[in-house]
């Protein structure tokens, strides 16, 4: 039986063949009937109602799955000192993350030169400072909010809904059961969009090398090497950093051992399928307590979304500049504080695995900081190879924050961490 291709790999072929086409029609730039028919209509219109369906699903995806999100964890008792300690692991390296993101990113300038707005009815608008995002948290008028699509005050807004209908408990079982029902609608309809994303993808990348031609190539080379290298700096400096200073541990030890959890990750793009091996080797290399794995490393796979989180902070200063948006310190602390928002709130559902979710994360900061959010479709063309990257950042997170919790619970045989190489079963 021949395997379904998946839909990162038809992205990624979107992509490719937007590239072509581009190219081929800039060559014949400036005769009437490509300029208006070809890309003028056709190119356009098919990458902007892409654009248009994302834009579409982003507010109400954040008022019901947050809604849902919230009666669900609400006992926070419940998850017991390991789990407020990997939780809090996971939300303090995605502040890292995202900040070594935005730091190398300033530096690299990857969308400098790019000048987006050049070609583009765009006006850059003066990002809000941090102190304007957290007073205007609260407003008089939610439904003006639901409607403007405010993402922190959706937030906001969905946390104490969710709040208040857990209070309720039974008396609001109803109203949780039609938050449920319409949460599997907006989550469906998110997959029937994201199946339509390659032709979005080839329509608006082939836009763009229409007006850029292979200048296009080099600022999307230098966004991709500034994902990658913080990923490294990443898994490097901060994984292994905070494993040595809390464990004392041996960090090359750490990466012979876990190269084959590394490689099946690489090869999936999924931190749920390499959880297997993930587990295996955490117990059986590791020597890390299996009352420990069972809880950490599946919470992780489904919550834990650092490299995720670099690539929006790199890709949010890169539109940035391509669109001549200049950023200063407040901006970088309301993008740091968006992200980190927004990455608890898709944590609090375990939604880390929706197609697209990266995306329609990316979309709300954008939306947020008044950067245009057709900037994406070029962001997810070339998001295949990285998010294989990304995902075994993700599983190293995973097992660094099991090995420091099992340290510090006295549940961590560091003879068999120092052991000689154990054959993986898996």
């Amino acid at each position: 039986m021949k395997k379904k291709m998946n839909i990162t790999s038809k992205i990624f072929i979107g992509l490719i063949s937007g590239i072509i086409a581009g190219l081929i029609v800039y060559q014949l730039k400036g005769n009437t009937f490509v300029d208006n028919y070809i890309i003028g209509f056709f190119f356009y219109l098919v990458g902007t109602v892409f654009i248009n369906s994302i834009k579409m699903v982003v507010v109400p995806l954040v008022f019901v799955s947050l809604t849902i999100g919230v009666t669900s964890v609400s006992n926070a008792k419940k998850l017991g000192r390991i789990g407020v300690k990997t939780i809090a692991f996971y939300l303090i390296t995605t502040a890292i993350a995202v900040a070594i993101s935005i730091v190398l990113s300033s530096y690299m300038q990857p969308g400098s030169g790019f000048e987006l707005s050049s070609n583009s009815v765009y006006e850059a608008k003066e990002v809000p400072k941090l102190i304007e995002v957290i007073i205007n948290i609260i407003q008089i008028n939610p439904i003006n909010w639901l409607a403007k699509g405010k993402i922190i005050q959706i937030i906001v807004l969905s946390f104490f809904l969710g709040i208040a209908i857990t209070f309720l408990g039974d008396k609001a079982i109803k109203v949780k059961e039609g938050f449920e029902a319409l949460n599997k609608v907006i989550l469906k309809l998110v997959m029937i969009i994201m199946k339509f994303a390659p032709y979005g993808v080839f329509a608006w990348v082939g836009k763009i090398f229409f007006e850029f031609g292979y200048g296009a190539m080099l600022p999307l080379l230098k966004y991709m090497g500034c994902v990658l290298l913080a990923l490294i700096i990443h898994v490097i400096i901060t994984y292994q950093g905070l494993l040595f200073v809390f464990t004392r541990l041996n960090p090359f030890r750490f990466f012979k051992n876990f190269v084959p959890a590394m490689m099946v990750a690489f090869s999936t793009v999924s931190s749920l399928s390499t959880l297997p091996i993930t587990m295996e080797i955490a117990e059986e290399r590791f020597g890390v307590s299996k009352s420990v794995a069972s809880f950490t490393l599946p919470l992780g796979a489904k919550i834990n979304m650092d490299g995720t989180a670099i690539m929006q902070g790199v890709a949010t200063v890169f539109l940035a500049q391509a669109y001549g948006l200049p950023l200063g310190i407040d901006d970088f602390l309301t993008v740091i504080f968006l992200i980190i928002i927004l990455t608890a709130t898709i944590a609090s559902i375990g939604r880390a695995d929706i197609p697209g979710v990266g995306v329609i994360m990316l979309s709300m900061i954008l939306t947020e900081i008044n950067i245009p959010v057709e900037g994406i479709v070029i962001i997810m063309g070339i998001d295949r190879i990285l998010d294989m990257c990304r995902t075994v950042i993700n599983i190293t997170g995973d097992v660094v924050c099991t090995l420091i919790i099992s340290k510090q619970e006295g549940k961590l045989n560091q003879e068999l961490y120092n052991a000689k190489y154990q054959k993986i079963k898996t």
